[in-house]
């Protein structure tokens, strides 16, 4: 039950509601949550490890290079979140803040500030999934990827987690729609050969890896890729409405209707039931005809 109201009192909040306001250092502040938390503390580098929960894959350079500069020059400010390793008990793993951790190495810092809680597997991975979403670290695929495991591993809806991480639902389910599309376009994806627009733009598209190809090729915004991917869904529909085999019983009425009239009759059927009966003429006396034999 413990685990349970973790759970719940996490979502929403991540990093920020297990460390609370206070800084924290050697001796610091107890987070508030309650769960077994201890006092904030420094532990050395070489005692912690990364997580196996840890959603992130992707580490940009630039960003990161930035980050060691700053802990270089001022150290790290907010404590990492670490759990006692469920192998070693004098290890540490990291549930939040391996970018930090990673940073500190760099810059040959030898002890980190940390807050220590104990937390299961499920409640960690739960904890970095939506501490990444909330800190915006995430490639649009790992960000699709943690919604997805937070809706189908924890029963979470896309309200709830739209709300937990300030996002739109419609954002939270687009995202979720690149993990549609085929494994070459999330290459591209996330090789920034395209953004995250174009490859929206192309979930509904027959053929998404042709179109994000030429997208690229072309070099195409989001605005243009979306028109391009629109276009070929249409000129797709007409291909497959002429090349659709006509039901020979449609076939059928149409040689008895022309028959009976002396004109050319098209009729368009839907599976629905529904359709269209078009006569064509050429003149205006052939129409006079046609009307005067209905209302006979």
């Amino acid at each position: 039950m413990a685990a349970e109201d973790t759970r719940k009192r996490g979502l929403g909040r991540g990093l920020s509601a297990l460390l609370g306001d206070e800084p924290a250092g050697k001796g610091g502040a107890m987070a508030p949550e309650s769960g077994e938390a201890r006092p904030a503390n420094t532990i050395p580098v070489e005692l912690m490890q990364p997580s196996p929960y840890q959603p992130r894959k992707h580490f940009d350079d630039e960003a990161f290079a930035a980050l060691v500069e700053s802990v270089r020059d001022k150290g790290v400010l907010q404590p990492l979140l670490v759990r006692k390793d469920p192998k070693d008990e004098k290890r540490y793993e990291i549930v939040a803040g391996e970018r930090r951790w990673r940073a500190a190495q760099q810059a040959r810092l030898h002890e980190v500030p940390v807050v220590v809680k104990d937390l299961s597997d499920r409640d960690t991975l739960e904890v970095a999934l939506v501490e990444n979403l909330q800190r915006e670290d995430l490639t649009p695929l790992e960000e699709a990827e943690a919604y997805r495991r937070l809706m189908e591993e924890f029963g979470h809806t896309q309200e709830v987690l739209a709300k937990a991480v300030g996002k739109s639902r419609s954002h939270v389910a687009n995202m979720m729609r690149l993990l549609g599309l085929p494994k070459p376009v999330q290459r591209m994806l996330d090789e920034r050969q395209i953004s995250a627009g174009h490859a929206r733009s192309l979930v509904n598209s027959d053929k998404p890896e042709e179109l994000a190809r030429e997208i690229q090729r072309r070099g195409l915004n989001v605005r243009q890729a979306e028109d391009l991917s629109r276009k070929a869904k249409l000129a797709e529909g007409k291909k497959a409405g002429a090349m659709a085999p006509k039901d020979p019983n449609i076939s059928a009425l149409e040689h008895d209707l022309a028959e009976a009239i002396g004109l050319k009759v098209v009729v368009r059927a839907k599976a629905s039931g529904a359709g269209s009966l078009t006569i064509q003429f050429d003149s205006p006396e052939q129409l006079d005809d046609v009307i005067r034999r209905l209302k006979e």
